[in-house]
């Protein structure tokens, strides 16, 4: 059987989208690569290698077919065979060797001091799921552990007339994060922290240990950080504001966590239950003194 790595040999011979597409997808196939920062199998990621590579944007994939029979200069094919090859031996997410990554069609640029953008949360914000949560369009809005921003931009482009606030936990990010500490609430704030349990993160496979750490390790169980943001959150929340928050696969150590929380769990494309809103209201009962939250 050929080696993965000589399977791309090829590709820079090729001189249309189609062509290096299947010769790309065939070498990621055979390599045995995880998928999850933006794609979800080889053909898929090939398929954005090869648009990229060609100037198109990645929000294209789904009419891949259509530019198929398009022309490649043999400059565009080995560059797609390069980081193909980049791809299957140094396993890092196809996202950090392309230098962007796209989330709900937009276009985000990441390399791996952030983790790549893929939350749940964006497909709410772009479907507009959250507005019967809401009594009227938020003010202010904060995007905690906020990563490459992305979720922040997102509620800025629906919401154009929210402050939108972003802060994470790097040492900027927390000297940001004194500046936002002020007496107005907020009605809107979003957060995708790390939730990964020590186990896991012992288990992922190679493409993820590429990420930062910190973005992805949640303590013994995942609710480490949730844990902290959660205790603080109603100080900072107007009476009727709300925390959106995702948890991924951790739903179980989510509510073993808070058992008295009451979680209102929205369904999204890619997860039924990895993203929840949690009501001001909710959260001051549960970590009033004395509550077992």
């Amino acid at each position: 059987m050929t080696p993965p790595e000589q399977r791309t040999g090829a590709i820079s011979a090729a001189r249309t989208l189609g062509a290096a597409w299947a010769l790309a997808a065939q070498a990621l196939q055979a390599a045995d690569l995880d998928y999850g920062h933006g794609c979800a199998s080889a053909e898929d990621e090939a398929a954005w290698l090869v648009l990229h590579a060609a100037g198109l944007p990645a929000s294209e994939a789904g009419d891949f077919a259509t530019y198929a029979h398009q022309s490649l200069t043999a400059q565009q094919a080995l560059q797609i065979e390069t980081v193909t090859a980049q791809r299957i031996a140094t396993r890092q997410p196809l996202a950090y060797l392309l230098g962007e990554a796209w989330l709900v069609g937009l276009r985000f640029v990441v390399d791996p001091r952030v983790i790549v953008p893929r939350s749940f949360i964006a497909e709410l914000l772009d479907e507009g799921a959250l507005d019967p949560w809401l009594t009227e369009p938020p003010h202010r809005v904060l995007d905690m552990c906020t990563g490459s921003g992305c979720l922040a931009i997102l509620a800025a482009l629906v919401w154009n007339d929210a402050q939108v606030d972003a802060v994470d936990l790097s040492a900027d990010a927390l000297a940001v994060a004194e500046i936002n500490r002020e007496s107005q609430p907020y009605d809107l704030v979003l957060c995708n922290p790390p939730y990964v349990p020590a186990a896991s993160m012992r288990a992922l496979p190679e493409e993820y240990r590429h990420e930062p750490e910190m973005a992805l390790a949640g303590g013994a169980d995942g609710m480490d950080l949730v844990r902290r943001f959660l205790r603080d959150a109603p100080a900072h929340l107007s009476a009727r504001g709300i925390v959106v928050l995702e948890v991924g696969n951790e739903r179980a150590a989510f509510e073993a966590a808070f058992p008295h929380l009451p979680a209102i769990w929205l369904e999204t494309e890619l997860h039924a239950e990895g993203v929840c809103v949690l009501t001001a209201d909710d959260l001051r009962l549960a970590f009033a003194p004395g509550a077992g939250a």
